[in-house]
């Protein structure tokens, strides 16, 4: 499982999230809320620190990353994280 953040998406989450170079950002699975891969799951997001990376992206500063207990969440779908045409959130693409 690979996970891509593209410049525009970290640049979003450094404003978002208020956070400066050297920062970690987690994508974490949480109960409720709809996806793609997993039903009655999604994806939550927060200023972490790691313990065990099971994927991760260094974009503009930023180590973007999930947890290794997070994987099954992806069902084995690599995923890259964009911003939407008009810069108003990140999208998130599970491709096999």
């Amino acid at each position: 499982m690979r996970l891509t953040v593209s410049e525009e998406a970290a640049n979003w989450y450094k404003e978002a999230l208020h956070i400066d170079d050297g920062s970690k950002v987690r994508f974490f699975v949480r109960y409720g809320g709809c996806s793609t891969v997993q039903k009655g799951f999604s994806l939550g997001v927060k200023s972490d620190d790691p313990l065990k990376i099971g994927a991760s992206d260094e974009q503009n500063g930023i180590t973007f990353f999930i947890e290794d207990e997070d994987l099954w969440f992806f069902d084995e779908h690599d995923v890259s994280v964009t911003l939407d045409e008009q810069g108003e959130e990140p999208l998130f693409h599970y491709n096999k």
